[in-house]
């Protein structure tokens, strides 16, 4: 029998608009009056049970399209790591990181990225799909066998300090207050260190600077001084290059690399696959269906040994599993675009604009409806500035 994956998207669903036409027409109710899918007052949101066939018909008559059904193979049921309550998004297997080793997490969004960092940091206890309490002794038993085993022991134990550099680093100001200085010389007394990781992250110039006074490119490099200053066995990056432009993005993995030695692990989360391709040692790989269910592939090398050309492909093939369509090309020279100017949209002289200690100069220009603009430059010169300067 195949792994039935039913979700309900607690985001999407609207019980009391639609009526709950699902729980109306669902075929299926067995002896005593038990029903494949019932309303939980508590959750707010139906709930689909086991007796569920995969009839579809709730899917279809769900307005919202907040229902998922798929059937999965059988032997992915055994490898079910952790589940959001009843008829929520599922996780199947970890990643195993290597002593040494940069391990790099791709994948599309709502796949189960940041659910994998808590995991290992030791924030989320998996339940391993059960609706029964899980102990640590269970989780244990779970990963027997495997490198996740004594990784799992240590960590439960105390014994393996963890650093996990979250993904939403924009909520950094309502929690840390004072001046980035202020802020490493918390974490670190020593003023030597803290001026060399200012400085391999390009951070000198803002040590004086209020954190709530720093852009997003800002917060996001003052995370990760924040979380290279701490002496840990395992550094989780999540997402560490949002925010940033091509040379800091460089830095920042430099920065990385520098503290994946023999006794740390070190796992990098981001989108970026050029990063990834220079950072990772390994990859691992997440596909399935945003939202209901993320399967973690199985372990690859980087570009050169076939793991982010096989994402680009969309086809594992270890796995002989299709996970997209059509394949990701990058062409040297696309094929140019038809250009037909139209009314002018706005037009403007040459200006100067000072936005406190900043100072943007603009050459004369016009834009003319639908035409395509691309902004580039370093962080923190001009291009927030021109997108928010007040229309003169």
């Amino acid at each position: 029998m195949p792994v039935r994956v039913a979700v309900v998207d607690k985001d999407l669903c609207q019980p009391r608009k639609c009526g709950q036409e699902c729980i109306r027409f669902c075929p299926i109710v067995r002896g005593g009056g038990k029903r494949a899918i019932y309303m939980d007052e508590q959750l707010g949101h139906p709930v689909i049970t086991d007796l569920c066939t995969a009839c579809g018909i709730c899917v279809r008559k769900c307005p919202f399209e907040a229902i998922t059904i798929v059937n999965l193979p059988s032997e992915l049921g055994e490898d079910c790591v952790h589940q959001y309550g009843p008829s929520g998004f599922k996780l199947f297997r970890l990643p195993m990181p290597k002593l040494g080793r940069v391990l790099g997490i791709i994948g599309q969004n709502a796949m189960g990225k940041t659910t994998i960092a808590k995991i290992l940091a030791g924030e989320l206890r998996p339940n391993l799909c059960t609706n029964s309490q899980v102990s640590t002794e269970d989780i244990i038993r779970f990963f027997r066998g495997t490198e996740l085993q004594p990784y799992l022991t240590r960590l439960y134990r105390g014994e393996v300090k963890v650093v996990h550099k979250p993904q939403y680093i924009e909520l950094i100001p309502m929690y840390v207050k004072g001046t980035v200085k202020d802020v490493l010389m918390k974490i670190s007394d020593n003023e030597e260190k803290v001026t060399k990781i200012a400085e391999k992250l390009n951070l000198t110039h803002l040590l004086n600077r209020d954190v709530d006074k720093l852009s997003g490119g800002e917060l996001q490099r003052l995370a990760i001084a924040a979380a290279l200053l701490r002496d840990a066995d395992t550094y989780i990056f999540d997402e560490p290059t949002t925010h940033l432009d091509i040379v800091e993005r460089l830095r920042v993995a430099e920065a990385i690399k520098d503290i994946a030695s023999g006794d740390k692990y070190v796992i990098v989360i981001d989108h970026d696959l050029a990063v990834l391709d220079y950072l990772a040692d390994q990859v691992v790989i997440l596909y399935g269906k945003p939202g209901a269910y993320g399967i973690v592939s199985h372990m690859r090398g980087g570009a050169r040994e076939g793991g982010i050309n096989e994402y680009l492909n969309g086809y594992l093939t270890s796995e002989n599993m299709l996970i997209r369509k059509e394949p990701i090309k990058f062409r040297v020279k696309p094929a140019p675009r038809p250009i037909q100017k139209e009314k002018v949209l706005l037009e403007w002289t040459d200006l100067t604009k000072r936005l406190g200690d900043f100072e943007l100069e603009v050459k004369a220009g016009v834009i003319h409806r639908g035409e395509v603009i691309g902004v580039l430059g370093p962080q923190r010169n001009w291009q927030d500035n021109l997108c928010q300067a007040p229309r003169q």
